[in-house]
């Protein structure tokens, strides 16, 4: 006989994320009917486009989806988190300004350029961050402070301690929307990112080595797995995730401020991580739970603007929210549903047994 399963057994680590994204959607369509309602407007430069606030729940959790898959990425593999993402990013984006400052004119080439540099940069302070948790075995949180502190001095000195504009049609498409195609460029951005990581799992064995360092370093070195490569390639992996963020946010204003780019972005990205149902000690991971992790975050933070909550409160009621979360997929609590379950579970059954005989 098959047994009855819950939808937390149906759902996996996904149960928690869809379960947020569902109460926050009744919550909405109770409060406003209306609330997730798609329009097609036009633009400023005269271009049809999808509006609405479900188009700015997935435009704007653009950046956050990007960090959380990297971010997914560490942690499985070390156990800890970055916290230095935002000021990375701050540093990419101000490379990624430099170089298109310096030509002569925007073109498709030197765009690219651009943002080959901010990759690189990228990968260079995410490699300096793997190399303190990698091989001086560095807690990751505490290895990260470093750039988190002088990271966005470091993106100052970038450009001068300048907030330089860039005016290019490219630029703008990036981070809105391309002509003639009506969904917002970020949202197709991390469309790309999310098949370019399922891809790099499918023809690689990144993900289970990641897995494997990550449950038993001692364990995967015995198997041959090189673990202080893995952890120093995750960072690096992370590194690209934050130029991708970097130059989407910039690309965004039109311009680097480096003292707001991605400011606080940290937490929430270790909150998306958390959220979409993977462990933060390291070990097995979905990509597609930190991914629906930061569409939460954000569907929660639109929600609270559309309440007409003051901004200055809004962080303190996503705390709020977000605590009783991760507290209800924490493995104490889900232990204990799990054995309350099992319980009533036996009661039915040993109720339904005592029925049985007396009938017969």
């Amino acid at each position: 006989m098959s047994k009855k399963r819950s939808i937390g057994q149906i759902l996996g680590p996904l149960a928690i994320p869809l379960i947020a994204i569902g109460i926050l959607v009744i919550f909405n369509l109770i409060r406003d009917p209306e609330f997730f309602s798609i329009v097609i407007k036009h633009n400023n430069d005269g271009n049809a486009v999808l509006a609405g606030n479900l188009i700015s729940i997935v435009n704007g959790a653009s950046e956050l989806a990007i960090l959380a898959m990297g971010m997914t990425i560490v942690t499985a593999a070390c156990g800890g988190q970055d916290i230095s993402v935002g000021a990375a990013a701050a540093i990419a984006g101000s490379m990624f300004v430099k170089i298109l400052k310096s030509a002569e004119s925007i073109s498709g080439g030197t765009v690219v350029l651009a943002f080959i540099c901010a990759c690189l940069i990228a990968m260079v302070f995410g490699a300096f961050n793997g190399t303190l948790v990698a091989i001086f075995k560095i807690q990751p949180m505490i290895a990260t402070l470093i750039l988190y502190t002088c990271g966005r001095s470091i993106a100052y000195w970038i450009n001068g301690g300048a907030t330089p504009s860039v005016e290019s049609p490219i630029i703008k498409a990036w981070g809105s929307f391309i002509p003639g195609i009506p969904i917002p460029t970020p949202v197709l951005i991390v469309i790309l990112m999310a098949i370019i990581f399922g891809l790099l799992f499918k023809f690689t064995s990144l993900r289970l080595f990641t897995q494997s360092v990550g449950i038993n370093e001692s364990a995967a070195k015995l198997n041959g797995i090189n673990a202080t490569w893995i952890k120093l390639l995750s960072f690096i992996i992370l590194g690209v995730c934050v130029a991708v963020a970097g130059t989407i946010g910039v690309s965004r204003l039109g311009l680097i401020n480096h003292e707001t780019l991605l400011l606080d972005v940290e937490m929430d990205t270790i909150l998306a991580v958390a959220i979409g149902g993977n462990s933060l000690g390291g070990g097995r991971f979905r990509l597609s739970g930190s991914i629906i992790g930061a569409y939460v975050i954000q569907m929660l933070t639109i929600t609270l603007y559309a309440m007409k909550v003051p901004s200055t409160d809004v962080k303190a009621y996503k705390a709020i929210v977000i605590v009783i979360l991760v507290v209800i997929g924490s493995p104490v609590v889900k232990k204990k549903f799990s054995k309350f379950v099992g319980d009533l579970r036996r009661k039915r059954a040993a109720r339904s047994e005592n029925s049985e005989k007396g009938a017969a």
